[in-house]
């Protein structure tokens, strides 16, 4: 089966009997219970970070991704489809937990539930349930991640590799909110917040690829440096991982975002935009 990344409500509605098609619903529990894709299991969120201070946008550990992907019924062959109920913020850190884990048959609703329902497309209220499998996670593939470390390198080198794309508020990138000990941002971090890039006129799908392409570009990320993206706990961030990925460009998520640089003592910070 051959689905595109960027995948529309209708064309998921025609691949709905497949059977090697997985769907999973990273939207709120209730949200869920009122309408879903049919055949479409739910996921917590949380379940795909690992929750401790000071960085719970971490991976959690092999063993528990485990679990949850046999669960899941995740096998090799499976192409999963994801989506949630805000426009694709925890869609998109499932498919960065995906690349992770080496599963790379994945597509993304465009708008989530909001463009399904939109479009008079079958729901279901109804739990779904699949076949557990016995998935098992390996190894995680350091490839799609950036450390701490490797930023402050990166800003503390001569010739920076690195774009760092900040998708928070405009308050917590200028660090009059503040999330951690410190406020303020990367230096260097160029800010585009995750919602400009949602049309909200047309049930939060993407907007159109390069209207925001070329407004990234006004801001200097162009594709040419490795495009480094997150927030405060690599949630927000999902969704700018997946759109770097459309636009065919070399991203990797900074999992620790601010509530991990935010909270380091060695880490530089800029404050103003």
């Amino acid at each position: 089966m051959t689905l595109p990344f960027i995948i529309e409500p209708a064309e998921l509605e025609a691949a709905l009997e497949q059977p090697d098609l997985l769907i999973w619903d990273l939207g709120k529990a209730e949200t869920y219970q009122q309408a879903h894709v049919p055949n479409a299991l739910h996921v917590n969120g949380k379940d795909i970070t690992l929750g401790m201070p000071p960085a719970p946008g971490l991976l959690p550990p092999k063993e528990q991704l485990s679990l949850l992907f046999g669960h899941l019924g995740l096998t090799a062959d499976k192409h999963v489809v994801v989506y949630d109920d805000e426009g694709g913020p925890w869609a998109g850190r499932m498919i960065w937990v995906l690349d992770s884990i080496g599963h790379q048959k994945y597509s993304f609703l465009n708008g989530g539930i909001h463009s399904w329902i939109a479009e008079q497309r079958p729901i279901s209220r109804v739990p779904h349930s699949v076949e557990a499998s016995d998935y098992q996670v390996d190894v995680v593939h350091e490839a799609f991640t950036v450390t701490a470390d490797e930023i402050l390198a990166d800003v503390n080198g001569a010739a920076p590799t690195l774009d760092i794309w900040d998708v928070r508020t405009p308050a917590e990138f200028s660090g009059e909110k503040v999330l951690s000990q410190r406020g303020g941002h990367i230096p260097g971090a160029k800010h585009y917040e995750w919602t400009q890039a949602l049309d909200t006129e047309h049930h939060l799908r993407l907007r159109k690829t390069e209207e925001i392409q070329q407004e990234l570009a006004a801001l200097g990320i162009q594709g040419d440096k490795t495009v480094v993206t997150h927030c405060q706990t690599h949630r927000r961030s999902g969704l700018s991982y997946v759109i770097a990925k459309h636009l065919g460009w070399q991203v990797k998520a900074y999992a620790g975002s601010w509530s991990e640089w935010g909270n380091l003592p060695n880490t530089p910070v800029e404050v103003g935009h």
